[in-house]
């Protein structure tokens, strides 16, 4: 559980303001070092065997201007893609996805470190108007994104976590969600959201992403 816990504090979150193509936007931030090669680190994020792994199976045409599907349900358009630096995508998901085009996007930035390391950033831009918001504040893909870095970080040190839900259903997946959705919970205050709209917020994620047991 150490191990885990540790991966949690080793990212630095942040909530932001943006601009996506249908306008005002929130942004989910999240900053960690991996001890691995830009080239590495740029691979496990692009190739599609690897991306499985830790992400979900993707599906469609994997180049700038092309069109990219998770098999969750998650898709959009490549808008950038610079190795190894910097890769940006436009980001829909859920049943209603194409009736808010424009309204979400990631971005993934690359920077080798000097111990032949790499830091990545990835920032979640979301439109303000997006309905799961006021719900769940930027944990609504904060843990997602905290869930996803965690395998990310397993993958480049061979070390995998065995199926992202069995994970997420074990005790430690759970406590590690539950952290997650306290630490964005932070984050959210420190940009400046209501307490109480916070607290809510918190325990609504939280029970989306680690509900009590049957």
């Amino acid at each position: 559980m150490k191990d885990v816990l540790d991966e949690l504090a080793a990212v630095r979150r942040a909530m932001g303001n943006s601009r996506v193509p249908a306008g005002e936007a929130y942004t989910v931030e999240l900053r960690r070092r991996y001890d691995a090669e830009i080239d590495d680190v740029w691979d496990a994020i692009t190739h599609p065997e690897r991306l499985r792994r830790w992400l979900k199976p993707v599906t469609g045409a994997l180049r700038l201007g092309g069109k990219f599907e998770l098999d969750s349900g998650e898709h959009g358009d490549i808008l950038r893609c610079e190795p190894p630096r910097l890769l940006k995508v436009s980001w829909l998901y859920g049943p209603d996805a194409d009736a808010w085009p424009g309204t979400s996007e990631v971005e993934v930035r690359l920077a080798p470190g000097p111990a032949g390391d790499t830091e990545l950033e990835l920032i979640h831009a979301a439109f303000i108007g997006e309905p799961s918001f006021p719900t769940y504040g930027p944990g609504a893909g904060g843990v997602s994104w905290d869930l996803a870095l965690l395998t990310l970080a397993r993958l480049l040190a061979d070390d995998e976590i065995a199926g992202h839900e069995e994970f997420e259903k074990s005790p430690e997946g759970r406590e590690f969600s539950r952290r997650s959705a306290a630490a964005w919970g932070q984050a959210h205050l420190a940009a400046g959201g209501e307490p109480e709209h916070v607290a809510a917020a918190v325990e609504a994620t939280t029970k989306f992403y680690a509900p009590d047991p049957v």
